[in-house]
């Protein structure tokens, strides 16, 4: 089966066929970093995380880009509020962004570009669309006029005479516009912001430019695909669309956009106040398990959160673990498989289609459960082998990097694993001579107590073996 994936402009699923065989080239819309990340920020991330490793898997060479907006309006009003300079507050949010990601799993991306560090690309753009008609300098701003491209409103499928119809975010009218649709490339700086100069003043990058601006530089004049949240479609999306393709570019081949985090059906947002920042929830559930929880729904599905769901994920990597522990024990150290089950391969190639994928990594931990029931160590260690290759290409293998060097698992410098297993097993060795002595009150008593503390006891035929609930 060929890769499939749906295309936002197209409105279908579309055959994969990159600009240069063997090739993939993408850019990801990345954070504006006026504040830490939740949960509903880097759940595109990890959406696109899961597509590189499957494009990977499948033989491609990818480089994957993934911008910063480091100065916009936001950022300049934090920084005002804190009475700090601008690239103070981007800069550590930059950072939070960063550890975030990589606490969810996710690698690095080729290259991670920052707005500010390419001002001279944008000028360069601007410049080239000025000549061409397409844009215009007045007082001081740099507008795109978007009646100079019939080609506007091909992605988000409108036509500009109907535009009023649509939201209206950053193509309100002003005083120096030509037309109010027409929409801003660089705006003149105020009093005390951060600005650079040009040859129609100082200012300051508009949102849209930057990504033109850094996808040209880093992909070329075509690449495959760009990505980002549904959110972005318009205007950001095809605001990009329209001065690319005006300044000459193909652009993208490929457009895909993944769904968002909802709180009670609402956009999880910082602005609306029902955000669940990344850092916060990381002390509560092990990254591995957010992971598994943002990256299992298919990329544009919309995730509910709530704490309900949240457990579930937990109970439901528990089980993945409970295979991985006892499989283990009776095989050994075993490598993964060399390719991942047809049926996995089918519904990834199908517009990355985890919910089947892990469907079908399920079934063959039934069958492995089933092996061991059986005492057919070469049915489990089959089946074992291949779990772990899914778990691989889904970046949700505990067994492996980075998971193993994870606070609280083996290998970590802050694991306090051996602590704990200490302390539980001077609890199972009361318990054990609880049961020797047949006071069975004393012996369940103690189970109790493990388990309201978040441990399992389970009994084995070589002795009781605990886990972490």
């Amino acid at each position: 089966m060929t890769l499939r994936l749906y295309d936002t402009a197209a409105r279908a699923t579309r055959e994969f066929v990159p600009v240069t065989p063997g090739k993939v080239s993408i850019y990801l819309c990345g954070a504006t970093v006026q504040a830490p990340p939740h949960i509903g920020h880097v759940r595109s991330q990890l959406s696109f995380d899961i597509v590189r490793r499957w494009l990977e898997y499948r033989g491609h060479e990818v480089t994957f880009v993934r911008n910063v907006t480091d100065i916009d309006d936001k950022i300049i009003r934090r920084a005002a509020e804190e009475g700090v300079e601008a690239w103070r507050v981007a800069q550590r949010n930059e950072y939070a962004f960063q550890n975030a990601y990589r606490l969810l799993g996710c690698i690095d991306p080729s290259v991670e570009p920052r707005a500010t560090g390419h001002i001279p690309e944008m000028v360069a753009m601007m410049r080239k669309l000025i000549d061409d008609g397409h844009a215009y300098a007045a007082g001081g701003d740099v507008y795109f006029r978007v009646r100079s491209f019939p080609e506007y409103g091909a992605l988000a499928h409108f036509s500009v005479d109907n535009l009023e119809e649509q939201p209206l975010d950053d193509v309100a009218p002003t005083t120096h516009k030509e037309d109010p649709h027409d929409f801003t490339l660089w705006k003149a700086s105020k009093p005390g912001e951060p600005f650079w100069e040009t040859p129609w003043g100082p200012g300051r990058p508009g949102w849209h430019l930057e990504c033109s601006a850094m996808a040209h530089r880093y992909l070329g004049t075509a690449f495959d695909i760009h990505g980002g949240g549904v959110d972005l479609i318009f205007p950001h999306h095809e605001n990009e669309q329209a001065q690319s393709h005006a300044f000459g570019d193909q652009f993208t081949k490929y457009w895909m956009h993944n769904g968002w985090v909802t709180l009670k059906n609402e956009k999880m947002s910082k602005s609306l106040g029902n955000s669940v920042l990344v850092s916060e929830l990381a002390k509560q559930y092990r990254p591995i398990v957010l992971r598994y929880y943002l990256g299992t729904p298919h990329y544009r599905s919309m995730i509910e959160y709530t704490e309900d769901s949240l457990r579930e994920a937990e109970a439901a990597f528990g089980r993945i673990e409970g295979f991985l522990t006892r499989a283990a024990e009776t095989v050994g150290a075993t490598a993964a498989a060399p390719e991942v089950p047809a049926a996995f391969a089918d519904s990834m190639d199908d517009d990355f289609g985890v919910p089947g994928a892990v469907a079908v990594l399920y079934t063959t931990i039934r069958e492995g459960n089933t092996a061991l029931a059986a005492g057919d160590k070469e049915g489990v260690a089959t089946h074992l082998a291949s779990v772990l290759k899914m778990l691989d290409v889904l970046g949700m293998n505990p067994l492996a990097e980075p998971w193993t060097g994870a606070p609280g698992t083996a290998g970590s410098g802050t694991d306090l694993r051996p602590a704990v297993d200490t302390l539980v097993k001077v609890a199972l060795e009361q318990r054990q001579a609880a049961r020797e002595r047949k006071d069975y009150a004393a012996s369940d008593a103690i189970r109790d107590q493990l388990s309201r503390a978040g441990v399992t006891v389970e009994d084995t035929p070589n002795g009781p073996r605990w886990t972490v609930a």
